[in-house]
């Protein structure tokens, strides 16, 4: 064997002895339960779009999530018509007990007039295909998918608390929607005496971050976790599109909602105000991009993966420090953007 190449195997077990004893854990909000400040979002698990993997893709992902300390992983009833849920059971069905499985319920899964929505009917039948596909007698943290117009809130709150009184659900969660639909459904719970929403599941990112204007405010003043998806803009904060280059990856070309969210002139300063300061701290723009909403009081920021490699690149960047300059200079190029994330109110009103 040559030195060179002794030398190159010393490294590569030196970055990952590294990576293995870098992993930070915070509690979920105000609740007891401590998640590590990566979670690995599933999903890419499947084979609804071209970007997805397959289980023996995703096998090698989970295992090195594992390894480095990852104890929080997401999913969701809708994520390639349930295939993700099935991945993320086969895979977590031996580390059960040391694993914070999350997973949601509302979107669409069927025909018919109740296949979708927030009512206690769906939920109850929902629940009960998500445990079957995790392999799993209860669900970590069980979140809605968006606010339910049709539904009142109240009814909605009334079955999670009972399935949490079950022991089915251990923390009720929830994701996008505008600030007085939380606050709506916070004050439901209160007046009712039950379990409250434990966190939120929003979006925000470097290129998008609309949410620091009322939600994540009010949700700092309530205690609830942040745990934000699409932390990298769908992939467009790794770096890998160039202005006036041309985009064409499985993921550009599979995922209808990506080209007309982001690469706007607005978006490009952004990141390349990301690439000059990821070259002057010598890490990988994405590393940065994570940094920055880790240095924002987020829990722990849902990241999807579809090979090993993207996996550690976000748990180094637990280790990336930023300064109140560097932050000033990453937020400095941001315009306005249009709302992301929350299901418009339908014009009937409910």
């Amino acid at each position: 064997m040559s030195v060179q190449f002794s030398l190159q195997l010393l490294n590569v077990d030196r970055v990952s002895a590294i990576l293995e004893d870098s992993m930070q854990f915070t509690r979920l909000g105000s609740t007891g339960l401590e998640v590590s400040r990566i979670c690995l979002g599933t999903m890419s698990f499947g084979n609804s779009e071209e970007w997805m993997v397959e289980i023996d893709k995703a096998r090698p992902i989970v295992k090195r999530a594992l390894d480095l300390g990852v104890n929080f992983f997401d999913t969701a009833n809708v994520y390639s018509s349930g295939r993700s849920e099935e991945i993320v059971g086969e895979l977590l069905k031996d580390y059960r007990d040391d694993v914070v499985i999350a997973t949601k319920v509302r979107l669409k899964v069927g025909e018919g007039p109740n296949s979708e929505g927030l009512s206690r009917y769906h939920i109850m039948g929902q629940v009960k295909k998500s445990l079957k596909r995790l392999r799993t007698d209860r669900i970590d943290l069980y979140q809605t998918h968006r606010w339910d117009y049709s539904t009142p809130i109240e009814e909605t709150l009334l079955a999670l608390n009972d399935l949490v009184r079950q022991g089915i659900a251990n923390y009720i969660g929830t994701s996008s929607m505008f600030a007085w639909q939380f606050a709506k459904a916070l004050a439901a719970s209160d007046r009712l005496g039950i379990v409250r929403f434990v966190s939120m599941q929003n979006h925000y990112n470097l290129c998008y971050r609309e949410e620091e204007r009322e939600m994540i405010p009010f949700c700092r003043d309530q205690g609830i976790a942040l745990i934000p998806w699409s932390p990298l803009a769908r992939g467009f904060l790794t770096g890998r599109y160039k202005r006036g280059g041309k985009a064409d990856t499985p993921r550009y070309r599979s995922d209808k909602y990506f080209a007309e969210r982001f690469f706007k002139p607005e978006d490009f300063d952004v990141i390349e105000r990301a690439e000059e300061i990821a070259k002057e701290k010598g890490v990988t723009v994405s590393q940065i991009a994570l940094a920055w909403l880790l240095h924002k009081g987020v829990c722990a920021p849902i990241i999807g993966a579809t090979k090993v490699e993207h996996l550690e690149d976000a748990v180094s960047s637990l280790d990336v420090k930023l300064s109140s300059d560097d932050i000033r200079r990453l937020e400095e190029p941001y315009k306005p953007h249009r709302i992301i994330g929350p299901l418009p109110v339908p014009e009937s009103g409910r």
